[in-house]
């Protein structure tokens, strides 16, 4: 079993940037791929962005591209999400992940899940 902790939330203006990170703990991290969640109050969950074990594959969601990067350490067993140019439309609560793949992980498939932490972008 794995157990994921988020942290890095909070309100920021438009245009601001936020840093989201999960510490990792209960398996060996370097062997899953970890992605990223999100859901906005009222709507379904939505897959964020995903990368695989070793970082050579990583993928978004067409609505944070360009915008948003996720990165992973290993050795630190933490899997990071840094979310620049944030609009109003990306407030929501953001889950950390970990998938038996990174296919299941974009298809909104996973084995473990975050508490989740609030990311609030003011207009």
């Amino acid at each position: 079993q794995v157990q994921l902790v988020e942290s890095g939330g909070g309100l920021v203006q438009a245009g601001g940037s936020l840093r989201l990170s999960c510490a990792v703990s209960g398996r060996t991290f370097s062997h899953q791929p970890m992605g990223w969640f999100r859901q906005a109050p009222g709507k379904e969950s939505e897959f964020v962005a995903g990368i695989n074990r070793s970082g050579s594959d990583i993928r978004y969601a067409d609505f944070v591209k360009g915008r948003f990067t996720i990165s992973r350490d290993n050795d630190e067993d933490t899997v990071a999400l840094q979310m620049n140019s944030l609009k109003p439309e990306d407030t929501a609560v953001y889950y950390c992940a970990a998938a038996r793949s990174l296919a299941f992980l974009q298809g909104g498939s996973a084995v473990s899940w975050g508490q989740g932490t609030q990311v609030t972008v003011s207009s």
